[in-house]
Order: C-alpha cells, then sequence, then structure tokens
C-alpha cells in the first residue's frame, strides 16, 4: 500500500517525464528507501542533479551544494545519506565526524574535484604567500583543508568580496573564477598559462589567480547553441549555471547557482526556459513547474551524478555502505573554511 502511494505521487508529477512501468519499478524501491530510512534514523539528501523519480521520492531535503551543507550541518540523525558525488558526501562528514555518512556510490567524481590536489594548492600558496585561497566546493577534503574559506557558485562572489583584500587565489574552476571575476570587477591569471605582457612574470596586473579546472558538463554549451535556439524560439529565457564559459554566461538572460535558476522560473512569468545545466536539474524543474514551457537543448548527464540510483541508496542504506571518512587532521583544517562559507551565506 506504501509503494502504491509512492507511485501515484510520483505519476502526479513525472508522468510527462519518465515511463509508467518505470514509475511502478522505482515506487516500490523508495517505498524500501523511506522504509529503511525510518528503522535506521537516517536522513537523506538530494542534491537537484540527482534523476526525476529519487528527486521525488526519498530525500528529506533538496537543494544546492550550499543548501545540502546547511542541512549537513543541522541534521540530528544518526545516518546521513548523501545523493550526490564524493566531495559532497565529504562535506557532510567534515560537518558532522561522529555521524556515519554514505555515498551511494563506489565512487561518483567530480571532474573539478579531479582537477586539482592539496600539493597543487601548497604550490600556489608558496608562490603568492599570504594571498587567501577561496576554493569551490567542488573540491576534496584535502584541498579544503589548504584553503582559506570554501565557496559555492551562488555565494563565490560574495565570499570573494568579503575578503577584501587585493588579490585571491580561486580554485579551481577556471570558468567559474572568470564569471566571479567579472562580476567583482578583479583580474584573473592563470599561473599555469605562460604570462603574457611580462618577459619574467613580474609585475602583472591581477587580482585574482585561477585554476584550468572544468565541468565536463557546463564546459559542453556553447556560444552558438544559445543562438541557434533564439533563432527558433526568439521568447526563450536562457538560464546559465556559473561553471559555464564567460562567453556563455554572457550570452545568457540570467545566470545563478541551481538553487537560483529554480527560484528564477517559479517567479517569473516567461513563456519558456533553456536551462544551460544538468538535464536531470532540467526535468525536475519542468516536473515542478507544469506549466511552463521547458526547452531541452540536449540531453548532458553528469556521469558522476548517474552513478547514484535508487537501488544504490536502498542498499547504502540495507548493507551500510559507501561509509565516507575524513582523517581528523585534514578534517578539522576543512572545517575552518567550511564554516566560514556558511557565516557568509
Amino acid at each position: 500500500m506504501i509503494a502504491e502511494a509512492v507511485y501515484e505521487e510520483l505519476k502526479i508529477k513525472l508522468s510527462q517525464i519518465v515511463p509508467d512501468f518505470e514509475l511502478a519499478y522505482k515506487a516500490e524501491l523508495a517505498a524500501e528507501i523511506n522504509r529503511l530510512k525510518g528503522e535506521k534514523n537516517a536522513v537523506i539528501l538530494g542534491h537537484n542533479y540527482m534523476e526525476p523519480a529519487l528527486f521525488h521520492s526519498v530525500p528529506d531535503y533538496t537543494g544546492d551544494s550550499l543548501e545540502l551543507s546547511r542541512k549537513a550541518a543541522q541534521t540530528d540523525r544518526d545516518i546521513i545519506v548523501f545523493c550526490g558525488v564524493e566531495f559532497m558526501a565529504e562535506t557532510a562528514k567534515i560537518l558532522n565526524p561522529e555521524k556515519t555518512v554514505l555515498l551511494p556510490a563506489a565512487k561518483a567524481g567530480c571532474s573539478l574535484a579531479e582537477s586539482i590536489t592539496a600539493e597543487d594548492v601548497r604550490r600556489l600558496k608558496a608562490r603568492y604567500p599570504g594571498v587567501p585561497v577561496v576554493t569551490y566546493i567542488n573540491t576534496y577534503a584535502d584541498v579544503k583543508a589548504e584553503s582559506d574559506v570554501c565557496c559555492t557558485s551562488g555565494n563565490a562572489a560574495a565570499v570573494v568580496e568579503s575578503l577584501k583584500t587585493d588579490t585571491v587565489i580561486f580554485l579551481p574552476d577556471e570558468y567559474l573564477a572568470g564569471n566571479v571575476a567579472q562580476e567583482t570587477g578583479k583580474h584573473i591569471i592563470f599561473p599555469t598559462k605562460k604570462p603574457v605582457g611580462s618577459a619574467n612574470g613580474n609585475h602583472l596586473d591581477y587580482q585574482m589567480i585561477g585554476w584550468h579546472g572544468r565541468c565536463e558538463v557546463h564546459d559542453k554549451f556553447t556560444v552558438p547553441d544559445i543562438n541557434r535556439i533564439r533563432q527558433q524560439f526568439p521568447d526563450v529565457v536562457v538560464l546559465a549555471h556559473p561553471e559555464c564559459s564567460p562567453e556563455v554566461v554572457a550570452a545568457a538572460d540570467f545566470a545563478g547557482s541551481t538553487a537560483r535558476m529554480i527560484n528564477y522560473v517559479e517567479n517569473t512569468a516567461a513563456p519558456r526556459y533553456l536551462l544551460l545545466t544538468e538535464c536531470a536539474m532540467g526535468d525536475n524543474i519542468a516536473a515542478a513547474n507544469p506549466q511552463k514551457e521547458m526547452l531541452r537543448l540536449c540531453s548532458v548527464r553528469c556521469p558522476h551524478m548517474n552513478q547514484i540510483t535508487l537501488e544504490e541508496t536502498r542498499d547504502a542504506l540495507r548493507y551500510n555502505r559507501y561509509q565516507i571518512e575524513v582523517p581528523e587532521a585534514v578534517r578539522l583544517r576543512a572545517k575552518q573554511a567550511l564554516e566560514r562559507m556558511l557565516m557568509i551565506g
């Protein structure tokens, strides 16, 4: 009976997005997950990029990295199941060392997190002594531990401006760094590239030092894509994630974090929307706003987020797997950077 109730709820939300036979199967899984969640005093956090049947059935909280970081810091449950990727589950463990944190996949990585190491950060700090390090939350714990403060796409500019310093090291997303530099009026250099305009690399005009990490999903969107869509649908409102290139962000009508994109669609009366971000989130927004037309530029699915399924989430609770651990020395230093981020908002 519980599975039937879940099925009816999913059918109302997702009948235009997910085939009915798939909904019936996934409702059974969701019902079992919800039962296990209650038995084990667990909370499930679901990122906006989760596939629709999971997103709309089992999470206690959904949101972007910033919102879920807040929820992770506040929970009183014994177990945290993080339906996201590994760095997100690490963040939950950093903020809740006494709790069991489970990631429903043996490996759910991130192209941004893989693009930089703690040793890379240490080398940058040695090259630019005294310059504060802002690290995007899409990094692993040991990188956060080398940072002064973390940020998300939703508060990156506010974090940079809060430092009240002329020069900032901003890691590792090349595109987000460029977009934040434009928003805050700061210049930017990338030390891994040969300096331009200086024979010896000295006396460079810079205020923000970046890195060359990119999100493999948002890197796929281009300005010609937007132009072609506008030719066919002149009244479309284009929303871009700040992990898209600065050129794409400039060509869009609105740029913001996943939470801000959701809020924009919910509160704006545009005739149709195009979201330049992970495609599962587009499906989730379409399900929550059936009266609004969502265009599909393409189906760009994050291969790492796609590792998190209802089956894996069930088994995470069944078998208490895969547990996230962070060495205490790393955790304490990373926690400082995260807490500074949460204080800024």
